[in-house]
């Protein structure tokens, strides 16, 4: 069986690939099409980008993930309706989403508007094996339901990160050859949700919020662990 974790960062997306659960390559790329392309056999694709939008109000897949995560839940973004990000400035989308809301669009937020957008329409793409994770809430579950201490970017929060991996199976080489360039943070981010991926691929996954909210196409909007 395999799967794949995928990580969006400041250059492209990374993907950690996972075979029945043990670690088995890793690569990067600037398009998700093509990094989603060169794992046709994977089962099950975990991405850490929303996927699924509402057309008014918040999400409450996001709303579920800060509760659970403390002093992580600043790594949680809430995530606006469909037609924010629909818009071709931020000034226009932050007015949009205040209508629909009744908050503003953070910069930050409206930062992840290319990425998020790749990732939605690649859910054609895969027919019912793509599906939302946040690495933070695996860490959260792989540490006995109890958010991490240390941010990622520190060395002591990313040796817990490979610790907590380890322990769960997903044992990271200390050489990664050409993926070894992407910052290390987002390889134990999607090494995360490459944990994550199997347990869905299993079954044994669980969803944030328990009973998901629906998009338009009637497909639900969670976060998975």
């Amino acid at each position: 069986m395999v799967i794949l974790g995928v990580d969006a960062y400041k250059k492209g997306w990374v993907a950690v690939e996972l075979t029945d659960g043990a670690y088995s390559g890793a690569r990067f790329s600037d398009d998700l099409r093509t990094l989603l392309g060169g794992a046709p056999k994977a089962e099950v694709v975990a991405v850490d980008m929303p996927l699924g939008l509402l057309e008014e109000g918040w999400r409450q897949a996001d709303t579920a993930a800060k509760a659970v995560l403390g002093p992580r839940a600043n790594s949680v973004f809430r995530v606006p309706p469909r037609g924010v990000w629909q818009q071709k400035d931020y000034t226009a989308a932050s007015l949009l989403c205040q209508r629909l809301t009744g908050s503003g669009l953070s910069q930050q937020t409206w930062g992840l508007a290319a990425k998020l957008k790749a990732a939605n329409e690649c859910l054609k793409d895969v027919e019912g094996r793509l599906f939302e994770v946040h690495p933070e809430v695996s860490f959260w579950a792989l540490n006995g339901s109890a958010p991490l201490p240390h941010t990622k970017k520190t060395w002591a929060g990313q040796m817990q990160r490979r610790s907590l991996l380890r322990k769960g199976g997903v044992v990271l080489p200390d050489d990664l050859g050409a993926t070894g360039q992407v910052p290390p943070d987002d390889i134990l981010d999607a090494a995360a949700a490459a944990w994550s991926a199997h347990r869905i691929a299993q079954g044994l996954a669980i969803s944030l919020p328990g009973t998901p909210q629906l998009d338009r196409h009637k497909q639900p909007i969670a976060i998975w662990y």
